[in-house]
């Protein structure tokens, strides 16, 4: 389940590109896929033991280039890259975990390269304030959600970063409501009927893409999407 469109960020074959927060790989995959230079980063070493793996088994499949992927692991406040060191830069649902997100914003511009493209993804301020209003259990747990963003306030950090913001889009309309479910019956209980249900309509969405569950989806992505992506630039 892709939240970032890499058209829109520009991404090309070769591109040294970043996925801060990659946790189990998602963007990271179809980025080297696409036949991006790769780094998984994430301070989770068994998350990216996942990934490494992945990206072995690709390798081997002929999907990526040789050695064109790696993880590392760290601090999202503290990159260990050079400055300007990617192209581009992934940071999908990651911030709303970081008490210092201006640091980490920072850090973010600092190893992007001038002219080089970023996107941002963070849960849709409106979808997750319900989420927060049903359930304190959503968000007070340790590497939790620890702000609710605006998308214009997010933007504004971007821009004060001195990057370009040259749009923004919404993803994912129906999980908003599966999430909402979940936080009406309780974030662990997976075993609810209702919960069960929508959790198989997904994954049909996912593995099949039906034409009706997808048009339904980019029509009601601009008010029902959960997640906000912003795109921006860093001037060259």
């Amino acid at each position: 389940m892709l939240t970032v469109d890499f058209d829109r960020l520009g991404l090309r074959p070769g591109d040294r590109v970043l996925d801060l927060g990659c946790g189990a790989g998602r963007h990271a995959f179809e980025m080297y896929r696409r036949g991006a230079d790769v780094t998984a980063f994430d301070q989770d070493a068994d998350e990216l033991r996942g990934v490494a793996e992945m990206f072995g088994a690709m390798e081997l499949e002929g999907e990526g280039a040789a050695g064109g992927a790696r993880t590392v692991e760290g601090d999202a406040l503290d990159l260990p890259f050079d400055d300007g060191g990617f192209d581009r830069v992934v940071a999908a649902e990651v911030l709303e975990h970081i008490p210092d997100d201006t640091r980490a914003i920072a850090e973010l511009v600092r190893v992007l390269r001038p002219g080089g493209t970023m996107a941002v993804t963070v849960p849709r301020y409106w979808p997750e304030r319900i989420c927060w209003t049903l359930s304190d259990e959503y968000h007070e747990v340790e590497g939790g959600h620890v702000r609710i963003y605006r998308a214009d306030a997010l933007a504004g950090q971007l821009r004060q970063a001195g990057l370009v913001v040259l749009g923004r889009e919404h993803a994912h309309a129906l999980h908003a409501p599966y999430w909402w479910l979940k936080c009406a019956v309780g974030v662990d209980d997976d075993e609810n009927r209702l919960v069960k249900a929508y959790h198989r309509l997904l994954v049909w969405d996912l593995m099949k893409r039906p034409a009706l569950t997808q048009t339904a989806e980019r029509l009601l992505n601009p008010v029902l999407g959960k997640s906000v992506v912003l795109y921006a630039r860093k001037p060259g």
